[in-house]
């Protein structure tokens, strides 16, 4: 009978710990999608008036923060799959780490889409689902090669976020300061990455990227 009892609690303890980690990214999941996302610092740009705006220019800069938000659910799930599939210690801190900023950005496009009277894209669900396939890919690839994502991933957000800038209202500094941060935190996590080791990544996987943004884009501003 011990024999018995030990070796049922022996694969007890097997099976518990194939599913702590599946339990823990599903968990992940669910709080990024549906939860309300943590912060510790102040939202920027929270101290200032809302601009006046017309009902147009409102419903487009909410447009552009509902791709924003559609981007920070991305880079969580990106995050969340590069971090299961790293190899080196270094590597899984910063990923977690750089999660852990990009979770501050949610929180913030989130709150800034509800003043706006607008909202966060049905299709997050999916937008998870496929960014932590690609994050988890690339982590299996080696760390040099899923850093090298990064680098890539944060140049592109960066010229996304200038891009968003230059569209906004020039009265609306709340949209603007928070993107200005969002901005100069995505330079920081693309320098992390380069000096781990990232791997420059061929023209052809950055154009298929700038593609999938593309889509991405063009989906979140209505959907």
């Amino acid at each position: 009978m011990p024999c018995a009892e030990a070796s049922i609690l022996k694969r007890y303890e097997i099976a518990m710990s194939l599913l702590a980690p599946l339990i823990s990214q599903v968990d992940q999941a669910l709080r990024t999608v549906f939860a309300v996302a943590p912060t510790t610092r102040p939202m920027p740009g929270e101290q200032m008036h809302e601009a006046a705006m017309t009902e147009e220019e409102r419903h487009h800069v909410a447009a552009l923060m509902r791709i924003n938000h559609v981007g920070e659910v991305c880079a969580q799930a990106l995050y969340a799959g590069q971090s299961a599939t790293a190899r080196d210690d270094r590597t899984k801190i910063a990923m977690q780490q750089a999660a852990w900023e990009e979770t501050e950005h949610l929180n913030w496009t989130e709150r800034r889409i509800a003043e706006l009277g607008g909202r966060k894209s049905l299709l997050n669900p999916l937008w998870y689902a496929g960014a932590w396939t690609i994050g988890a890919v690339a982590g299996r690839l080696g760390d040099p090669i899923s850093l090298g994502f990064v680098v890539e991933t944060e140049r592109q957000v960066e010229a996304h976020l200038l891009s968003h800038l230059d569209q906004l209202p020039a009265t609306d500094g709340r949209s603007r300061a928070i993107l200005d941060q969002m901005k100069a935190d995505e330079i920081r996590h693309a320098s992390m990455a380069a000096g781990l080791g990232a791997q420059e990544l061929s023209g052809f996987v950055k154009a298929a990227m700038k593609i999938s943004a593309k889509v991405m884009t063009v989906t979140a501003y209505r959907i």
